[in-house]
C-alpha cells in the first residue's frame, strides 16, 4: 500500500514539475521573435478572456486558455488597465501580462495652443481621442469642481495652461484638467503673485488681462506694448474696446464681426462696460502672463492692426485716427473719442 501511495506522490509529483516547466517556457517564450509592434486597444470594462481573445487575434499570443490560466494564478484579473499599448509578438507572455497589469500604456504627445479657450480645448483633446469632450467641459464650467481644485471661480478658463503634454488616450477629463491646471500652478510662480499685488491686481485680474492680451497680440514682441494700452486705459477708467472680449461674450460667433456685435450688451464687452471683463476669455501662455504682469513703460492709448500681424500704437486719439485711416480704409466704425 504505501508504495501504491509513494508511487502515485511522485507522478503527482511528475507532472506538476512537467506543467510548471511547460508553464515557465509558455511564459518566457515569444511567439515570433522578429514580430513587428502592434497598437492594441483594451477597452474599458473588458473581461480578461476578452483581452485574452483580442491578444489572440492580433498575433501578441497563442492559446488563449493558457494565458487566461496564467493570468488566474498571477492575479492578473482585476489589475489590467484600459488603454492603448504597444505590444509585439517578440514579447513574452510574462512580458505581455506585466505590461498589462502595470498599465503600461501608450502616450501621446498633444500640444495645446497659447489662447485657446476652454472649448476649444475640449474639441481638441476629443478629436486626439484623449477624453469626452462634454464631460471635460461639464467639469470645467463646474463651481464645484472648481473649487475642490482650490479655484475660486466659475470655471477653469485661464487655468488651463497651454503646453506639450503626453496623455495616453481615453483618460478621465479630471486627470487631463489636473494636470493642465498642476502646469499652470508650476508657472504662476510666488513672485508673479507678488508683482501682481504690486501692480494693485488679483492673480484672477492679471489672468483676465494676459488672456486679452494673449489674443490681442500675435506678434510675440507686441505684447508688452499691447499690455502698456490696457494698464494705460485702466488707470483712466478707460474702456478696453477689446474685440476678443466681444467675441467671446457672443454665444455661437459665426467669424463675423459686426456694429450689431459691438453694440451687444454682454458682460464681456468692453465696448460697453469699463474696466476688465468678469473672467479670462482664453488660457494664456506664460509670455502674455508675463507681459500682464511687467508691460513697457508708454503712453499708448491706441493701437489699430497693420494687417500683417502687427499694430501701431498712438498715444493720442488724432494719431491713433490717422493710423485708422492709413491702415484699415474699409473700417466702418472706428474709435470716437473716449
Amino acid at each position: 500500500m504505501k508504495r501504491i501511495v509513494g508511487i502515485a506522490f511522485l507522478f503527482v509529483l511528475a507532472v506538476v514539475v512537467i506543467l510548471c516547466s511547460c508553464a515557465a517556457i509558455y511564459l518566457r517564450t515569444p511567439l515570433d521573435e522578429k514580430g513587428a509592434g502592434k497598437t492594441i486597444a483594451v477597452q474599458r470594462g473588458m473581461t480578461f478572456r476578452e483581452v485574452a481573445c483580442l491578444l489572440e487575434k492580433e498575433g501578441i499570443i497563442r492559446g488563449i486558455g493558457r494565458f487566461i490560466l496564467l493570468g488566474k494564478l498571477w492575479g492578473a484579473f482585476p489589475k489590467v488597465k484600459a488603454g492603448e499599448y504597444e505590444l509585439s509578438p517578440s514579447m513574452t507572455p510574462l512580458q505581455v501580462l506585466d505590461a498589462l497589469t502595470k498599465g503600461r500604456v501608450k502616450h501621446h504627445k498633444v500640444s495645446i495652443p497659447e489662447g485657446y479657450t476652454v472649448r476649444q480645448i475640449a474639441r481638441f483633446l476629443e478629436t486626439e481621442g484623449i477624453t469626452n469632450g462634454e464631460a471635460f467641459l461639464e467639469k470645467c464650467f463646474s463651481p464645484q469642481y472648481t473649487s475642490s481644485l482650490g479655484i475660486q471661480a466659475k470655471s477653469l478658463e485661464g487655468y488651463l495652461f497651454p503646453d506639450s503634454y503626453l496623455f495616453p488616450k481615453g483618460l478621465p477629463p479630471e486627470d487631463v484638467i489636473e494636470m493642465m491646471v498642476r502646469q499652470f500652478r508650476q508657472v504662476y510662480t510666488p513672485q508673479y503673485a507678488e508683482r501682481a499685488k504690486e501692480l494693485g491686481f488679483s492673480d484672477y485680474k492679471i489672468l483676465i488681462l494676459a488672456s486679452i492680451i494673449e489674443k490681442e497680440a500675435a506678434v510675440p514682441g507686441e505684447r508688452v506694448l499691447v499690455s502698456s494700452v490696457y494698464h494705460n486705459r485702466l488707470k483712466r477708467n478707460m474702456r478696453l474696446y477689446s474685440c476678443p472680449t466681444v467675441i467671446y461674450g457672443i454665444k455661437d460667433f459665426d467669424g463675423n464681426l459686426t456694429k450689431r456685435d459691438l453694440e451687444r450688451h454682454t458682460p464681456y464687452n468692453t465696448y460697453i462696460i469699463r474696466g476688465l471683463p468678469p473672467g479670462p476669455i482664453c488660457n494664456p501662455g506664460k509670455e502674455a502672463i508675463e507681459a500682464a504682469l511687467y508691460p513697457a513703460e508708454t503712453k499708448y492709448l491706441y493701437f489699430v492692426s497693420k494687417n500683417d500681424g502687427s499694430h501701431h500704437f498712438s498715444s493720442s486719439l488724432k494719431e491713433h485716427n490717422i493710423a485708422v485711416w492709413k491702415y484699415q480704409k474699409k473700417m466702418k466704425y472706428p474709435l470716437k473719442n473716449q
